[in-house]
C-alpha cells in the first residue's frame, strides 16, 4: 500500500514538474543588458534629449508649405472626415479614396479639429509616430543591452535623415513606421521572456492592428516575415507560435478588423479596390508607375541613416567578428538584423518601390548603431574614434565646397543661408574631429548630434520659407485669393499634379480647367510659355527656380 501511494505521489511529482517546466521553458532569446559596464545619463542628458527630440521631430511642422501630390491630398480627406463627420469612408473632394487605410485620416481629423485647419495639423501625427518610434526604440535597447546602448540609441534614431523628414510628412509612412517599431519592440521583449504576459500579448496585438489600421496587411508581413527570418538563422522554430496566441488574435481583431467590415459593408468595391489594387498589384505590377532597379534601396538606405552611415557599417563589421567568438543564435542583435534586412529585401522584390517603404528598417538600424557604440566605448576599440574623425571630416569637406560654391556665386548658390549652414557644418565638424582624436567619444557624439539640430534650425528658419513659395502652392493660393476672393475667375491649365493638389487643398475646392480656344477667362495659371497668351494677358507671378523655364508655374491677367 505504501508503495503504491510512493509510486502516485512520485508520478504526481513529474506531472507537476513537467507542469513547472513548461512555465519556466528557456527564453528563446537572452538579454545582454546584465553584460554592460557601469554608465550614468549625466545631469543634462534629460533636458538635451527633449530638447533633440523637439528640434528633430517637432519643430518648424508648418515652415514649409504642403508639397508633392500627397501631402496635400491626404490632408484633403482628413479635412473632410473633420468637416462631415463621416469616420468612416475616406473622401478625395466627394469621391470616396480608398489608396490607404483609415488611421492617418483619423488622426489628422482629429488635429484640425483641435487645432485648425494648417500644416502643423496634418503633419502632426507624423511627428507623434516617430515620437513613439524613439521610445520603442530605447526601451528594447535598454531591455536588451542595457543604459549605455538605450543612451546612444535615444541620440542617433531623431537625428537620422529619415525620421527628421518623415516626421515631417503629411502621410500614413511615419505612422506605419512608428507602430510598426512598436509591435516589434514588444515582439523583442516577448522573446526574452521565458513566459511572455498578457500585457505584452495585447500590446502586441494592438500595435500591429494599428500598424494594419495605418497602411494596411503589410504590417503583418513585415512583422512576420523579420520574425521568421529570425528563427530560421537561430533555428528556434517554435518561438514564432507565441504570437499566435488567442489573446494576441483576439487584440489584433478587435484593433484592425471593424472599420475593414464597415467600411466594405458601406463600399462594395472596397475591397477590391485597397486589397487587390493597391496591395496585390501595387507589390506584383508596376502599375503605378513607381519603377525601380532592384538595388534602388541600396542608396534610399544610406541617405536615410545619415550622418551615421559609418557606424552602420562599423556595426555590421564588428558583427561579423563577434561571430567567431560568441554564439548568436540567442542574442537579441541577430533579431534586429532581421527586423532591418526583411523589409529591404522584400520591397526590392515588389515592381513598386518608393523611398518611404523601407522607414521601418531604420529603428533597429539605430539600436545596432547604439549597441556598437555602447561596447566601443566599453572595450575601448580605436575603430569608433576612426569613425567619427570621418564622419567630421566629411561634414568639413561638404562645407568648404558649399562656402566655395557660396562665395563664388555659382548658380543659385549665391544666398547667405547656404553660407550660414556652411559655416555651422564646418565648425561643428572640426569639433567632432579634435574630439575623437583626443579619443573623447561621447563629446565627439554630442557635438554630432547638435551639428544635426542646427542645420534643422537653420532649415526651419532661412532655407524652408524661402524654398517654400518654389514648391508648395500655400503663396500662390493667398495671391489668388487676393486677386479674386470669390475664385469664380481664376482658371488653370495644364497645371502638373503636385500644384494642382496643393492648391485644391488650400483652396478647398477644385478650380475649373481652362481649355485653348473656349473663352478668355479674367485669371489663368497654369504651366504654359508666355507666348502662347502673350497678346491677350499679362504675366503676373511666375513660381520658378529659374526664370527661363518655359514650364514655370504662372498666373496671367486677362488685358481689359
Amino acid at each position: 500500500m505504501q508503495i503504491v501511494r510512493a509510486s502516485s505521489l512520485a508520478t504526481e511529482n513529474e506531472r507537476s514538474n513537467a507542469r513547472l517546466y513548461a512555465l519556466a521553458s528557456p527564453a528563446p532569446i537572452r538579454s545582454r543588458a546584465a553584460e554592460e559596464g557601469s554608465f550614468q545619463i549625466p545631469l543634462w542628458g534629460i533636458p538635451f534629449v527633449l530638447f533633440l527630440l523637439y528640434v528633430c521631430l517637432f519643430s518648424g511642422l508648418g515652415a514649409l508649405g504642403l508639397v508633392g501630390p500627397d501631402e496635400p491630398r491626404y490632408a484633403a480627406i482628413a479635412r473632410a472626415m473633420a468637416e462631415t463627420h463621416d469616420w468612416v469612408t475616406p473622401r478625395l473632394w466627394g469621391t470616396p479614396w480608398f489608396e490607404k487605410p483609415i488611421l492617418y485620416y483619423w488622426t489628422a481629423g482629429i488635429a484640425m479639429r483641435i487645432f485648425g485647419i494648417g500644416e502643423f495639423a496634418a503633419r502632426l501625427p507624423s511627428a507623434l509616430a516617430a515620437l513613439i518610434a524613439v521610445a520603442a526604440v530605447k526601451w528594447t535597447a535598454l531591455r536588451s543591452y542595457g543604459v549605455s546602448a538605450a543612451w546612444y540609441s535615444l541620440l542617433i534614431l531623431p537625428t537620422c535623415v529619415a525620421m527628421i523628414g518623415f516626421s515631417r510628412a503629411a502621410s500614413p509612412d511615419m505612422l506605419f513606421a512608428g507602430l510598426l517599431t512598436a509591435a516589434m519592440a514588444v515582439a523583442s521583449e516577448m522573446l526574452q521572456r521565458s513566459r511572455p504576459g498578457s500585457v505584452l500579448r495585447i500590446a502586441f496585438g494592438f500595435f500591429l492592428g494599428a500598424a494594419v489600421l495605418a497602411k494596411g496587411p503589410a504590417a503583418i508581413i513585415l512583422a512576420g516575415g523579420a520574425t521568421l527570418l529570425w528563427a530560421t538563422l537561430s533555428r528556434q522554430w517554435h518561438a514564432p507560435f507565441r504570437f499566435l496566441h488567442p489573446l494576441i488574435i483576439a487584440v489584433f481583431c478587435m484593433t484592425a478588423l471593424p472599420w475593414y467590415v464597415l467600411c466594405a459593408m458601406r463600399n462594395p468595391d472596397f475591397l477590391h479596390v485597397f486589397i487587390w489594387q493597391h496591395n496585390f498589384e501595387r507589390f506584383l505590377t508596376p502599375v503605378f508607375e513607381h519603377r525601380q532597379p532592384f538595388w534602388f534601396y541600396g542608396p534610399i538606405l544610406v541617405l536615410a541613416v545619415f550622418p551615421w552611415i559609418l557606424f552602420s557599417m562599423g556595426a555590421v563589421f564588428d558583427g561579423i567578428k563577434r561571430l567567431k567568438r560568441v554564439p548568436f543564435y540567442d542574442s537579441p542583435a541577430l533579431l534586429f538584423v532581421s527586423w532591418t534586412v526583411f523589409p529591404v529585401l522584400f520591397f526590392s522584390i515588389s515592381q513598386s518601390k518608393l523611398p518611404g517603404y523601407i522607414l521601418p528598417a531604420i529603428p533597429p538600424i539605430a539600436i545596432l548603431c547604439g549597441i556598437w557604440i555602447s561596447q566601443s566605448i566599453l572595450e575601448k576599440t580605436r575603430a569608433l574614434h576612426r569613425v567619427l574623425g570621418w564622419t567630421g571630416a566629411t561634414f568639413m569637406i561638404v562645407a568648404i565646397s558649399l562656402l566655395v560654391t557660396t562665395i563664388a556665386g555659382l548658380g543659385n548658390m549665391q544666398r547667405p543661408e547656404y553660407a550660414i549652414a556652411g559655416g555651422l557644418a564646418f565648425v561643428f565638424g572640426l569639433t567632432v574631429v579634435m574630439f575623437s582624436v583626443r579619443r573623447r567619444a561621447t563629446a565627439a557624439l554630442i557635438a554630432l548630434v547638435l551639428l544635426v539640430a542646427s542645420g534643422i534650425i537653420v532649415a526651419n528658419t532661412v532655407v524652408l520659407p524661402k524654398l517654400d513659395s518654389r514648391i508648395s502652392a500655400r503663396q500662390v493660393a493667398s495671391r489668388l485669393r487676393e486677386v479674386d476672393p470669390s475664385l469664380s475667375k481664376v482658371y488653370t491649365y495644364q497645371l502638373s499634379r503636385n500644384w494642382q493638389y496643393g492648391l485644391n487643398f488650400y483652396l478647398n475646392r477644385e478650380l475649373p480647367e481652362w481649355r485653348a480656344g473656349s473663352g478668355q477667362p479674367e485669371w489663368i495659371l497654369g504651366m504654359l510659355p508666355n507666348r502662347e497668351i502673350q497678346n491677350d494677358y499679362d504675366l503676373q507671378i511666375e513660381q520658378s527656380s529659374s526664370p527661363e523655364n518655359p514650364r514655370a508655374l504662372s498666373l496671367f491677367h486677362h488685358k481689359k
